[in-house]
């Protein structure tokens, strides 16, 4: 077993010590990320449907290569699916469990091989509890505002409406932290919590370029040069972009197409639709 560390104050994550009750012990085991990582806390419920573990696995793996650290409780469902999505997208993770750090009470017995994995891959577990402390009802929503308050914004997947899940939502508001929430079907028990947050103000995602986005991150769409572009446009379609090597006013393009208007007002109509052309100031373009 990896050594149990306690941590200097001025070793603890900036943002924890920005809470209105920053913990006044922290010990860890395995290695803090670099300073400059951002943290997304990943909470959801325990039971999560086939849609829950679908949706987490496809977000988390659409963060490959970025400088994020997946948040979460080592928790069976959602957690569970979190850090290990983490692991195999080469993300570094970090759990913040309810229990003490040490293997005989760290809690949930099953995730003991999980929690040693996530030291492996060079992320760490963090708790403010002694090392032997047994996980007990008051300690998961002690160590849930450690959750909202390290993290830079909290991605809600899958919650019952009276659920821990929501409580760390609700401590994460109080520490004007983004919380970001899958939406769910309206049929589903597991989705009344996380479509409520959405209809009070949480922002939805469902791509890994909208959590990017929420977490600051630019993201820059793939550039293709012409012949990827118009690789599949039609000979008419070929036509108007030859023309089109210079702006042209709309009349002028319809007469050097050799097409009559009705065909080639479709044509540019759908050109434009493409995102292959485009109108402005009186004149078409290509884009």
């Amino acid at each position: 077993m990896n050594d149990i560390v306690k941590l200097q104050i001025e070793e603890f994550p900036k943002a924890l010590l920005e809470i209105p009750q920053p913990p006044k012990t922290l010990y860890i085991r395995g290695n803090l990320p670099p300073k400059d990582y951002i943290y997304l806390s990943v909470v959801g419920s325990r039971k999560n449907t086939s849609y829950g573990r679908d949706i987490c696995e496809k977000l988390i793996a659409g963060l490959k290569g970025y400088p994020i650290v997946i948040v979460s409780g080592l928790a069976l469902g959602i957690d569970t699916i979190a850090h290990k999505s983490a692991l195999n997208n080469k993300l570094l993770t970090l759990s913040i469990p309810g229990s003490g750090l040490d293997n005989r009470v760290l809690y949930p017995r099953s995730n003991i091989k999980l929690a040693q994995e996530i030291i492996d891959s060079g992320g760490c577990l963090l708790s403010e509890f002694e090392p032997d402390f047994n996980a007990t009802l008051y300690s998961f929503p002690q160590r849930n505002r450690l959750m909202a308050g390290i993290s830079k914004a909290i991605l809600v997947i899958e919650a019952q409406e009276k659920s821990g899940t929501l409580i760390t939502a609700r401590m994460a508001l109080d520490y004007n932290r983004d919380i970001l929430a899958v939406p769910g079907s309206v049929f589903s028990s597991n989705s009344k919590g996380s479509n409520r947050l959405i209809h009070q103000g949480a922002t939805p995602v469902t791509t890994s370029e909208e959590v990017l986005e929420a977490l600051g991150f630019t993201i820059e769409k793939p550039t293709q040069n012409d012949k990827e572009k118009y690789a599949d446009c039609s000979t008419e379609e070929k036509k108007i972009i030859e023309l089109l090597f210079e702006p042209m006013e709309r009349d002028e393009l319809v007469r050097s197409s050799g097409l009559n208007i009705a065909q080639a007002n479709a044509l540019l109509s759908i050109m434009e639709i493409k995102e292959l052309i485009k109108e402005e100031l009186g004149e078409i373009r290509l884009v």
